[in-house]
């Protein structure tokens, strides 16, 4: 197996917002808030390479929104999907797989693209994963997350033919050396990919844990629907990932990559920061 950190950009999201009950006076040493209150994240997907498959972990937000959406996220930084993608030495028609965590626009935006009037999967040659409560769920989305959830990056994929749903308990393969974990607190079934690598576990954290700072379990976004419940997934998978020397993988810290564990007195917290190319 071969990992590719696919860089596709920063964005700027509420401060407050992504750290939910934890007060300004403590994130905003961490991540400094501009004057509008916003922080800088990013949007880090993963390219797996194995088993003759090439699979993409989310797609970042695309570009085919109009000015008016962008201008409530502030793009910016030099990376993009299609760039990262041909920088980790690929191209796009050789995806076979886009395997979407959830279907937020941060996440899933960069799956489809404009095409003239049409709206068309990027990765012509690849099998789009979700699974169906998910799918059901942001298809008939509730009032909390409707605009979260974005029918122009959804519904071409369905009406591609390229739609396939996951059909695994939590933990099962989707391939050998990748397995699902699945958690409800951020979005129903959430999938986060567990992979082995290198002699490693890695933990594909996506919105279960944004960055390196959510680790504190009282770190959790105003954005989670459920967050008692990413509360106790939390608990639960760090105290899995601490004691089997598991690695996290952060799709919006905006400096973090990865990060080892170690328990301390104060909980579960950063040990060692990492990168994928050096591992």
């Amino acid at each position: 197996m071969n990992l590719y950190t696919i860089n596709t950009g920063l964005f700027k999201l509420d401060g407050g917002a992504m750290h939910g009950v934890v007060p300004k006076s403590l994130w905003n040493k961490l991540n400094p808030a501009d004057e509008n209150n916003l922080c800088s994240w990013a949007m880090r997907c993963m390219l797996v390479e194995t088993q003759g498959r090439l699979i993409l972990i989310d797609t970042g937000i695309g570009n085919k929104q109009d000015a008016r959406f962008f201008g409530h996220y502030y793009l910016h930084g030099e990376d993009n999907l299609i760039a990262s993608i041909h920088k980790a030495g690929f191209s796009p028609d050789e995806i076979t797989d886009v395997f979407l965590t959830h279907l937020h626009f941060d996440h899933v935006g960069g799956a489809v693209v404009k095409n003239g009037d049409q709206l068309l999967p990027t990765f012509k040659n690849a099998r789009y994963w979700s699974n169906a409560q998910h799918w059901d769920w942001a298809t008939a989305p509730n009032e909390r997350e409707k605009a979260s959830f974005l029918k122009e990056n959804i519904l071409p994929i369905q009406e591609s033919g390229q739609l396939q749903f996951f059909e695994g308990a939590d933990g099962a393969e989707f391939l050998p050396g990748f397995n699902v974990r699945y958690v409800h607190g951020h979005t129903e079934s959430m999938m986060l990919p567990l992979l082995n690598y290198k002699g490693s576990r890695i933990l594909y954290c996506a919105d279960l844990l944004p960055s390196m700072h959510h680790l504190p379990l009282p770190w959790v976004m105003a954005y989670d629907t459920r967050p008692l419940e990413t509360l106790k997934e939390k608990k639960a998978l760090l105290t899995e990932a601490v004691a089997n020397d598991w690695l996290l993988y952060f799709e919006h810290d905006p400096v973090n990559e990865l990060c080892s564990l170690q328990q301390s007195e104060r909980g579960i917290r950063a040990l060692d920061t990492h990168t994928l190319s050096g591992l």
